[in-house]
């Protein structure tokens, strides 16, 4: 009984929590790849540099900061006019859309991540994306119809409390 009601706040934590399967990344990753991205920009090759800004764009997007998450989308949109490779072009569009779940944009994510469908369909990341997209976009329906319903319902109590009263005092 005690593992039922454990999935069950389970289960609820995550409904409320947007319990997805896309990782969180840390201040100290983030912090170490800016580190690398500055010895890159001091001795390395622009093919290194493009690997290190790539790797930041990945921490900043998978930040648990807002700012951070901010920060990697003006990089990735910064750099996407730029790519000519194909590939390099797909992880961009995917790391732009995982900025934009986790900033709550979900339209413009959702349509970077059937971009990155159309060019590889079996990319079992953007799937994923997708899926947590989607997921999030029915979560915060039926959070937001919750919402109006329990307001609707105060009103109408409110309503119904102010027409005893007024028929009381006639």
């Amino acid at each position: 009984m005690d593992a039922k009601i454990s999935n069950f706040f389970d289960s609820v934590g995550n409904f409320f929590s947007g319990g997805d399967s896309i990782p969180w990344c840390d201040s100290d990753i983030v912090v170490g790849c800016e580190r690398e991205v500055a010895e890159a920009e001091k001795e390395s090759s622009d093919e290194r540099k493009s690997e290190c800004l790539l790797r930041l764009s990945w921490a900043l997007v998978h930040s648990k900061r807002p700012e951070d998450v901010q920060r990697g989308i003006a990089m990735l949109e910064g750099s996407l006019a730029s790519t000519s490779n194909p590939l390099q072009m797909r992880e961009k569009m995917y790391l732009l859309a995982v900025g934009f779940y986790r900033g709550g944009d979900y339209s413009r994510s959702r349509q970077l991540a059937d971009r990155c469908l159309e060019i590889a369909p079996d990319w079992r990341q953007a799937i994923n994306l997708k899926k947590a997209i989607e997921d999030r976009i029915k979560k915060d329906g039926v959070i937001g119809i919750g919402i109006a319903a329990t307001a609707l319902g105060a009103v109408g109590i409110l309503a119904g409390g102010l027409a005893a009263a007024l028929s009381r005092k006639k």
